[in-house]
């Protein structure tokens, strides 16, 4: 694994990051540092160089495509196991092909043949796959692969040459993926559970940090549980990525599985402790010491799971003291909050036992009525683009088309945030292409950047959406102005990212519009899975089930937060009529605070009978 790869990093930089990914994820923006990945990038850089070179120096630009084939197969490479991203990976390159011939030719007879091609191959990109697991990106990216298509009409030799430039870009790509070029396909779950690490460890660091303070969630405000937050969706997002690892994968990701199971154990514990922070349970000296002693633990803890040489043995020192100091604490709750985090911990030293594993079962495959609604809505509304692309003259509507593509998604809210980030990302990204045109016009100058580019871009697909757009609108202008050079090109994507983005929030809200239930409905749904919570809790329910019922209660609680921040919640906050409804999230986390110490002091050795 190269040096930049590792996972991990408790820098102040990293610190910076991670304190912007809460404000962020609270309003559905994704900022995830730790999926930086230079090996990827690297890699798709030379996957890119090498058609580009063969292109320019050849001058046979009619093999231009076999240019955006390689990156787009580099963009179709998910994490997951290796006979997973080789059996998706496969499909892009065969059907990729089919369809670019199909789109560049069908365009060839006339600009209403190439809306009804366009138009019928993206719902076909779309709809078709909906029984195939983990196929999202790769029916996305053959619907990119559509509608580009549809802009470059060709007759049927031309289109044939256009298909095999593909072909042989994409089988390129592939073959260095799979064969040349192989990097750890368990490196994407190493970043998740460093990710993990790193958000308890934050969150055991700002307890620490207030000290003898009032806690600032003993009152609501915007950034209300902030860290119970952050975590619960770094578990969620390990939980999902470790799904795609059943079958034959599955024994070699049984360590990770165990990580997940301890940081979720740790996870309760450290909510315990907060809860204890915000009412001021026990004495202030004992909360204060065992949030210093949680911190330089989950410190310890986080650079173990990154791999840091000689941090098993920091660790495991840290470990014994949290078993010294529960033996001097009285408050039942805080021993037992000590001897969670001891037991969940020491697998991590090679000692202790390991708890055991349940089964991660995969999200459910949507279903035919979801799948072509979702095929209808995408092919409307690329149909809608094209059609004031046509109206209004725009030079390059397959860019219009392709944001469409990627930002329209199943549901309102992840639309909304997608378009907008589409919307910075492409104005930023296209405003600095155009500045840098105007002062680079040499191709020797060009050629790098682009390739520059192309690596930047697949090492930062997965750490920010609006990041990820900046450098993939600049490397497709480059790369467009070097194999088919024309005036207007920055001009027109950011013209063209706009209305693609724009339609695709119309047509999240006008067809099927699927925005789930409304804030009031989501309160109360929090309320009563962390009252069902704190109840299981009480009832001596098993530790498995009660695993199942405390994870419910967390997602609900999140579910109800991001909608309040929400497009829906600028109305409640420009009128000021939010007051009832954060005063129940303060509920939801006071509940779901007052079940975790009620466990902890049960491990601790108290009587839960008191707790009513």
């Amino acid at each position: 694994m190269a040096e930049a790869d590792r996972p991990g990093g408790a820098g102040g930089l990293n610190a910076a990051l991670r304190r912007a990914a809460r404000w962020l994820e609270l309003r559905s923006f994704g900022l995830t540092p730790e999926h930086f990945t230079l090996s990827e990038g690297l890699r798709a850089a030379f996957a890119v160089a090498v058609p580009l070179l063969l292109v320019l120096l050849t001058g046979q630009h009619q093999f231009g495509w076999s240019v955006y084939a390689a990156f787009w197969l580099c963009l179709c490479d998910i994490a997951g196991p290796d006979g997973l991203r080789r059996r998706l990976l496969l499909i892009f390159v065969l059907v990729g092909t089919v369809i670019a011939f199909a789109g560049a030719w069908a365009a060839s007879f006339g600009w209403a043949a190439a809306m009804i091609a366009g138009t019928l191959l993206v719902f076909l990109a779309i709809a078709l796959p909906y029984r195939l697991a983990h196929s999202a990106m790769l029916a996305t990216l053959l619907a990119v692969v559509a509608v580009v298509a549809v802009g470059y009409p060709e007759p049927v030799d031309k289109a044939a040459i256009l298909a095999f430039a593909f072909f042989a870009g994409s089988l390129w790509a592939y073959l260095l993926i799979v064969v040349f070029w192989r990097i750890d396909p368990l490196l994407p779950l190493k970043q998740d559970t460093v990710a993990l690490y790193a958000r308890l460890a934050d969150m055991a660091f700002d307890l620490a940090a207030t000290g003898n303070e009032p806690h600032r969630d003993a009152r609501w405000h915007p950034e209300h549980a902030a860290h119970r937050r952050s975590v619960r969706i770094a578990i969620e997002r390990l939980r999902l990525l470790l799904a795609r690892y059943d079958g034959p994968a599955e024994a070699s990701v049984a360590p990770t599985r165990r990580l997940l199971k301890a940081g979720e154990a740790t996870f309760n514990a450290l909510i315990a402790l907060e809860h204890g922070f915000i009412t001021g349970h026990g004495a202030a000296d004992e909360r204060i010491a065992v949030a210093k002693l949680l911190r330089n633990t989950l410190i310890a803890a986080q650079m173990t799971v990154a791999g840091v040489p000689d941090m098993q043995v920091l660790l495991a020192r840290r470990l014994k003291r949290l078993g010294r100091a529960r033996a001097t604490i009285d408050d039942p709750m805080l021993a037992g909050i000590l001897e969670a985090v001891r037991l969940s911990l020491l697998p991590l030293t090679g000692q202790g036992q390991a708890r055991p594993l349940s089964t991660l079962s995969p999200p459910p495959l949507p279903g035919f009525s979801v799948a072509l609604r979702q095929g209808i809505r995408q092919a409307a509304c690329v149909l809608f683009v094209y059609s004031i692309a046509r109206l209004f003259g725009l030079g390059y509507p397959y860019w219009a088309a392709m944001a469409t593509v990627v930002v329209l998604q199943g549901n309102a809210r992840i639309t909304w945030t997608r378009s907008i980030e589409r919307v910075l990302g492409s104005l930023t990204g296209g405003f600095v292409a155009l500045a840098l045109l105007e002062l680079i016009d040499a191709r020797a100058i060009l050629v790098p950047i682009a390739v520059l580019l192309t690596g930047w871009t697949i090492a930062l697909r997965t750490v920010n959406y609006t990041v990820f757009v900046v450098t993939l609108t600049m490397l497709f202008i480059f790369v467009t102005e070097l194999l088919t050079p024309g005036a207007g090109i920055a001009s027109a994507r950011i013209l063209d990212n706009t209305l693609g983005s724009l339609a695709a929030v119309l047509a999240v809200l006008l067809l099927w519009p699927e925005r789930g239930p409304g804030l009031p409905a989501l309160i109360d749904k929090g309320l009563a899975s962390n009252g069902a919570y704190l109840e299981a809790v009480r009832q001596n329910v098993e530790p498995e089930s009660l695993e199942e019922t405390r994870r419910a209660a967390g997602l609900a609680s999140i579910a109800a937060e991001v909608a309040l921040h929400d497009l829906g919640g600028l109305t409640r906050r420009w009128y000021r009529l939010d007051q009832r409804h954060s005063e129940a999230l303060r509920s939801l986390r006071l509940l779901a605070g007052e079940a975790a110490s009620a466990w902890h002091k049960r491990l601790g050795g108290g009587d839960l009978s008191r707790d009513g």
